[in-house]
């Protein structure tokens, strides 16, 4: 028996885009690679011919692409989140380096990156580190250029 995938959280603003996504490979993309894949053969021996290796490669990514949405979309969690007053999934957290800096970062899979914030996977080490942390709490991970402590300044609940 195959354990069902672990659930994906989703933020509602998230969860649209990568359905706009599917929805546009499953018909324009399957239809524009049909295409593609079309014109490479008129060019003659596909044994030999680049242009059709490259678009059935193309074509091939994305199906793959195709399926990972398939299975994200069926296996999400799609909520907003709730003020906690502790980071969890779907928080903003604004924290504080050792020399005063401050950084703000959403704490959620990679599915829910959004254009001008900073990322941090719960399954990364600076997320594992946050989860759980509340206002004023110093988090300490490790990472490939050494140990990073922050202080936890600020926690709020993300909102597209």
């Amino acid at each position: 028996m195959i354990d069902s995938p672990e659930p994906t959280w989703l933020s509602p603003s998230a969860a649209l885009k990568l359905q706009e996504e599917y929805d546009r490979l499953t018909t324009v993309g399957r239809i524009e690679a049909t295409e593609r894949i079309a014109e490479a053969r008129s060019h003659g021996d596909i044994r030999e011919n680049a242009d059709y290796d490259a678009a059935k490669n193309e074509q091939g990514f994305m199906e793959a692409r195709i399926r990972k949405l398939r299975q994200i979309l069926d296996t999400a969690e799609i909520r907003e989140v709730t003020d906690t007053s502790r980071v969890a999934v779907g928080c903003l957290v604004t924290v504080r380096g050792e020399g005063g800096d401050e950084m703000e970062f959403l704490v959620a899979p990679q599915e829910n990156k959004v254009s001008g914030l900073l990322l941090a996977s719960p399954s990364s080490p600076l997320g594992a580190a946050l989860m759980g942390a509340a206002v004023g709490d110093r988090v300490d991970y490790e990472a490939p250029g050494g140990t990073f402590t922050y202080e936890i300044a600020a926690i709020r609940p993300y909102e597209a």
